[in-house]
């Protein structure tokens, strides 16, 4: 037999999507109508866009320039709305041309670690971490160093850990907030903290914001940042316009960085998809344009399901108790200790029609744990969640013991 072609050893040592094996262990079940699969997996608006959104992109279509490439770094107009946005939301001047439209906020955060990073690098990840900036750290030859965040510290990194972990080939700290898989928002001050830091030992962070939309508005600004005199450049910002517009599909995000450090990216930008898509930048420039009112009102939307998850938990239920909600995410930390999270996940999907994510997806130390997205479901929904945790407890419990395998 001929050994196979040889494949970039770096792509090859990385884990194949998690999404894609989760649904896996459901292909091909079939689930009868008065009982179907419950879909917490993915974190994807389960409505569609506004109304007056679709009616706009319908027109678009029609529109020869739609179908001609974007300029590289994005419509002039949408990247100085964006810029107007965010200066009004975090009190701080913001300029156009710190803004680069990318092709989703996953490709945002690739152009930004590909321009600050090389082979032998390092970067700070919080640990639970998002599985896909692990992915492409790992692909790109960058060293991750996991900062490990504890639920008696509130599922925030701390500071002075991540102190500790930097050296001279620390390029980055990453934080995500309202993060992905917990829901915890970190508080303004710690992120101020962290910023701080990062500006003292010359690192940049990071801030990843894509769920920054499900916030409570009269809780103000997210954090000051934007507001510091005399702002250096440490700050690179990640933005998603999917889940706030429902564009996923669509594949519009945006990072927004010092212009020197934009200029970088638009260099790799051009290599990989030369623009983001013409008409999903069209469809976010709409967005911030016309719907905040439908904003506002997925917002509470968004935030019922939150409440009705909260309230079918309670204090816990057949053992599963919540470790982190808020925004788009619960992270449940089961009742089977020394049971891989795999083994759990996969049992309450193929026996109990509950699909969700194994804590192991999201890093080290994470088997005790389980993500739940709410954008799939509707509140109404949260109580047969907590009934299939319930039912389903009591042959897991026979799983862990040995007699239910």
């Amino acid at each position: 037999m001929i050994d196979p072609l040889p494949v970039n050893p770096l792509v090859a040592g990385a884990e194949a999507p998690p999404i894609a094996e989760a649904w896996g262990w459901v292909a091909g079940r079939s689930h009868p109508p008065e009982r179907p699969l419950i879909d917490v997996c993915q974190a994807v608006p389960n409505y569609p866009p506004a109304p007056a959104l679709r009616a706009y992109l319908a027109g678009v279509v029609d529109d020869p320039g739609t179908s001609r490439y974007a300029p590289i770094p994005g419509l002039a107009d949408l990247r100085a709305a964006l810029a107007r946005r965010m200066a009004d939301l975090y009190g701080g001047p913001v300029a156009a041309e710190e803004i680069l439209i990318s092709a989703g906020c996953n490709q945002a955060f690739t152009l930004a670690l590909m321009a600050l990073a090389r082979p032998g690098d390092n970067v700070i990840l919080p640990v639970p971490w998002y599985f896909t900036h692990k992915r492409i750290l790992v692909m790109l030859g960058v060293e991750v160093r996991p900062l490990p965040v504890t639920e008696a510290g509130g599922l925030v990194p701390d500071p002075a850990a991540a102190a500790a972990l930097m050296d001279g080939r620390t390029r980055a700290l990453v934080l995500v907030s309202p993060n992905n898989p917990t829901g915890t928002v970190t508080p303004p001050a710690t992120i101020a903290t962290l910023h701080g830091l990062c500006a003292a030992r010359g690192v940049r962070f990071v801030l990843d914001e894509t769920y920054r939309d499900f916030l409570d508005p009269a809780g103000g600004a997210p954090h000051g940042l934007y507001a510091r005199a005399g702002r250096d450049g440490t700050l690179v910002h990640l933005y998603s316009f999917s889940k706030v517009f429902s564009l996923a599909g669509y594949r519009v995000g945006a990072v927004a960085a010092e212009p020197g450090l934009v200029a970088q990216m638009v260099k790799i930008m051009d290599c990989i998809a030369i623009c983001a898509p013409h008409i999903g930048q069209k469809a976010a420039l709409f967005g911030l344009s016309h719907l905040d009112g439908w904003v506002a009102d997925r917002r509470a939307e968004m935030a019922g399901r939150v409440a009705a998850f909260r309230a079918v938990m309670g204090a816990g239920v057949a053992g599963f108790r919540i470790a982190g909600l808020g925004a788009y995410f619960a992270y449940l930390r089961h009742p089977f200790a020394g049971t891989p999270a795999r083994d759990v996940a996969r049992r309450l999907a193929q026996e109990h029609g509950l699909l969700c994510l194994p804590g192991s997806m999201f890093g080290p130390g994470q088997e005790d744990y389980l993500r739940f997205a709410f954008a799939n479901v509707d509140a109404g929904v949260m109580p047969a969640i907590a009934e299939r945790l319930e039912e389903g407890a009591e042959r897991l419990v026979g799983m862990v013991s040995g007699s239910g395998r």
